[in-house]
């Protein structure tokens, strides 16, 4: 599932891409004309995101609500004013790197015929993003917005002042275990199964650990680490956290080399050399280090 800095980037690219201007919306595959219709010819006010969470606001006052769930992707396209990647979203062919845009040379005459089961396409007289494959896709009103954002925790790459109190106190409240917590989008928006396991590790938090026995600093000291990794992948459109001295190359980590425990069960830990365990936890893996998060 894209974690969090996906879907901002995704925000970003929408506001560049499509901010300001009226765009046609369909729904190739037929699942979603109805809201289609209620956005149709509308212009794109603002685009943003709050976790994994994506709303468009139009300006007759809708939204278009899209998650991206474990198989939703955003694929864009458009003439040479375009920029950005070309998709953003699952499925993950090359980690959590998203598609760069290419340039083949063609002249842009328009978007291509839709592929596959394209639930909602918007085009604008520049570009166009065909969406597929999400686990929500609803045209809203704004009070029905402020309710789903509501629901969710804060979100790391907001830096709203006051929310990293209201995530200290939302995990110390909870006997859960932070390796649970840090999954509920409730307490913290954004966060999915990679940055999970590798801030844990970073701050060599054992996963099991109710949150009430946490203290606040160390609470504090990970939703800093939160906030600073998920950054980078705003950044780098990837997700990244280990530092250069442990790549192979110059230019930036090869496979296997971006994290420290994610996907790497049994090979050494690359801090203590303890080989890297992993479970199940509420049906997602968990990796950690038992020599280094105890």
């Amino acid at each position: 599932m894209p974690e969090g800095h996906s879907v901002h980037r995704l925000a970003r690219q929408f506001q560049d891409v499509f901010g300001g201007s009226a765009l046609r919306v369909s729904s190739p595959q037929g699942r979603f004309a109805a809201g289609a219709a209620l956005l149709d010819g509308q212009r794109l006010l603002e685009a943003t995101a709050h976790g994994k969470q994506l709303f468009l606001r139009f300006d007759n006052g809708k939204y278009l609500h899209v998650h991206l769930g474990l198989y939703g992707a955003w694929d864009f396209g458009g003439d040479e004013t375009f920029r950005g990647a070309s998709s953003i979203g699952a499925p993950r062919r090359i980690g959590e790197r998203e598609s760069g845009s290419e340039d083949d040379g063609v002249a842009y005459s328009g978007p291509p015929e839709p592929v596959g089961a394209v639930r909602v396409r918007l085009v604008s007289a520049h570009g166009w993003a065909d969406l597929r494959g999400a686990s929500t896709c609803a045209a809203i009103t704004g009070e029905e917005a402020r309710a789903a954002r509501a629901k969710l925790g804060p979100d790391p790459l907001h830096l709203v002042p006051g929310d990293r109190t209201e995530f200290i106190g939302r995990l110390l409240r909870r006997k859960t275990a932070v390796g649970l917590l840090l999954m509920d989008q409730s307490v913290l928006a954004g966060v999915g199964n990679i940055y999970r396991a590798e801030v844990l590790f970073r701050q060599g938090l054992d996963p099991w650990t109710p949150g009430n026995a946490l203290s606040a600093e160390s609470a504090g000291l990970l939703w800093d680490d939160t906030v600073a990794a998920m950054s980078d992948g705003v950044r780098d459109g990837r997700i990244i956290t280990t530092p250069a001295a442990l790549w192979s190359g110059g230019a930036g980590p090869l496979d296997g080399e971006a994290h420290y425990v994610y996907q790497r069960a049994g090979q050494d830990c690359r801090r203590c050399g303890t080989p890297v365990a992993v479970t199940e936890i509420a049906a997602r893996k968990l990796y950690w280090c038992p020599g280094c998060q105890n």
